[in-house]
């Protein structure tokens, strides 16, 4: 079966307060990816700022826009000159008192293609998410692209196979998570690996259990907690890109920034499912108690 390969850029980089230079630096990537010939390009979880969930803050609400709002047309006029599938995630004002953590899919020619609103809304020290987010009500619908149809979700999403697995059902042929994560300073180092590898290791199981390539791309750098509770996020970096049985094609570094390109042979997935028939072999007349919260 011949080869159909994709060519991925991934941008993993340092966030700063000022958005206008975060937006710069990630146009320059953006093209860098292009000029080497990627026809898509992730960026990481709400790029355009700082990690502002740290800290439970009204004021915050001011970083989000309404869409098109700033951010669309400039992601659309970069998708659009660059010609290639842009994911973005932005940070949503869908009304007053009404905000979402949502992807935002630009096809080459910088129309939109399709949005997601993150489903799983995290509340953890240091990730404030609840106090921000909305949970999306846009179900797990992949986004059909000129590359491809995007099994796109975001960060906390990706620790739940249930996603997965009905973006794969849905007919993706990609599952995408941009990402931001990192550690707190006063984990030990025995932790910080095991949070890190746990991370990974959730998200190359998604790969091997729907026969689908996987990238995963995070934030990299250190962030500080504003209201010093904490000692800020270490973002861990550790892009990443799995094929469709959990093989690596690509992990990046956990401290450094990174524009990469990475080759997925998007036929590789129907070579893999017809070894691995797990769809064939579901017993779905037996998984209703999935919907329940527990199974007391």
């Amino acid at each position: 079966m011949a080869e159909r390969i994709l060519k991925v850029g991934l941008v993993q980089q340092s966030i700063v307060a000022d958005k206008e230079i975060n937006r710069k630096r990630l146009a320059e990537n953006i093209r860098k990816c292009a000029s080497e010939g990627a026809e898509l390009v992730v960026l990481q979880e709400l790029h355009d700022t700082l990690y502002f969930c740290q800290v439970e803050n009204t004021e915050n609400f001011s970083l989000a826009e309404p869409f098109p709002g700033d951010a669309i047309p400039f992601y659309s006029a970069i998708a659009s000159e660059c010609g290639v599938v842009l994911i973005t995630s932005l940070f949503e004002k869908r009304a007053a008192g009404l905000y979402h953590n949502t992807a935002v899919v630009f096809e080459k020619d910088g129309s939109i293609a399709g949005k997601y609103r993150k489903m799983h809304i995290p509340d953890d020290p240091a990730y404030y998410e609840k106090f921000y987010f909305t949970p999306g009500d846009m179900g797990f619908n992949p986004i059909e692209t000129s590359v491809g149809k995007l099994g796109l979700m975001v960060c906390w999403d990706q620790w739940y196979p249930e996603g997965a697995r009905l973006m794969a059902l849905a007919g993706a042929e990609l599952l995408i998570y941009p990402t931001a994560i990192g550690w707190e300073s006063t984990d030990t180092d025995e932790e910080k690996a095991r949070q890190r590898e746990a991370w990974i290791t959730v998200q190359r199981g998604h790969a091997v259990a729907n026969g689908l390539p996987v990238i995963a791309v995070n934030r990299v750098g250190y962030e500080e907690d504003p209201s010093g509770v904490t000692n800020g996020i270490t973002f861990w970096g550790s892009t990443f890109v799995a094929g469709p049985q959990g093989e690596f094609l690509y992990q990046a570094p956990t401290d450094e920034e990174v524009t990469q390109i990475v080759q997925i042979d998007m036929q590789r997935t129907e070579n893999v499912r017809r070894w691995w028939p797990f769809l064939r072999d579901r017993r779905i007349d037996e998984y209703g108690d999935i919907l329940k919260r527990f199974r007391d």
